[in-house]
Order: C-alpha cells, then sequence, then structure tokens
C-alpha cells in the first residue's frame, strides 16, 4: 500500500478522524491553530491523520494521531509516527513529548517506538473531560506523559 502523507492547514483536517483520538471538540479545535497538521493518503483516500505542536524550542508534542478504523492494523500508525519524529527532529527538536492513558493499545504503540513514562498527570481524564472516556470497560483516569529524546 503506497501512503503518502501531507501538511495540510488546520481548517482542512479531518475533524471526525482527530475526534477518534480525542472526543473533545472544543480541546481538539483549541490547538489546531497552532499546530503542524499532517494527513496520510492512500489511493486519494485520507486514511489517518496526526498534529505536532511546539511546547518550546526544543520539545514538541504530538496532540493527536489517528487511524481510520478501516485502515486500522496495516502500518499506518506506526508509519505516521515515524513521520511524526522525523518532522519534529526537522523543525529542531531535541525531544517529542504525548500524553495517553495508563493503558490500552496506545500505551504500547507509544513503548515500542521508544517513548518512556516522565509523569502521571492524576485526574486529568476525570478534570478535563465532561464525560467518561471508557475503553474495554474501564474508565480512563489518569493520563501518562511519554516522552521520546530525538
Amino acid at each position: 500500500m503506497s501512503l503518502h502523507i501531507c501538511q495540510v492547514p488546520g481548517d482542512q483536517v479531518p475533524l471526525p478522524l482527530l475526534l477518534q483520538a480525542d472526543p473533545s471538540e472544543q480541546k481538539v479545535k483549541g490547538y489546531l491553530n497552532d499546530s503542524a497538521c499532517y494527513i496520510a493518503e492512500t489511493s486519494g483516500v485520507v486514511a489517518g491523520v496526526y498534529v505536532l505542536r511546539k511546547l518550546n524550542p526544543s520539545t514538541f508534542e504530538l496532540m493527536n494521531i489517528s487511524v481510520h478504523a478501516g485502515y486500522q492494523g496495516k502500518g499506518i500508525g506506526s508509519k505516521m509516527l515515524t513521520h511524526a519524529i522525523a518532522e519534529a527532529k526537522r523543525f529542531g527538536a531535541g525531544r517529542l513529548e504525548v500524553g495517553t492513558g495508563t493503558f490500552g493499545y496506545q500505551l504500547a504503540f507509544y513503548q515500542k517506538a521508544g517513548f518512556r513514562v516522565y509523569a502521571i498527570a492524576q485526574d486529568f481524564f476525570l478534570k478535563n473531560y465532561d464525560f467518561p472516556l471508557i475503553e474495554s470497560g474501564i474508565q480512563h483516569k489518569d493520563m501518562l506523559r511519554l516522552a521520546l529524546d530525538l
């Protein structure tokens, strides 16, 4: 499968796809304008999206990464993560951070790429979302902060 990843303006990013990874439309729209947004296309179809945000001159955060359900399990997420790491390096970052839940496939996804836990934001999902985030029948409460030194 051929995959093309390119940067697009924040207002051209498919919001429904971003909401798969972060269901708060308000939060997602809040970081799009000051971030670098990318789409991954295969055969002219947007199969994935990710968003990078500069935290400071040497640190970027992967705000969101999502693969369309019909394209999951085909390595697109891994290719986008590799692309995101390369883009952060290209922008001069020495560190790439990400926040995720304390369980689930997302945690293993980042750890396989070399990310390591550096902090826990206790009750993050309870304090920052007006609705419970449930995965595999378990409510997300805490956020793990992970980082990869570039």
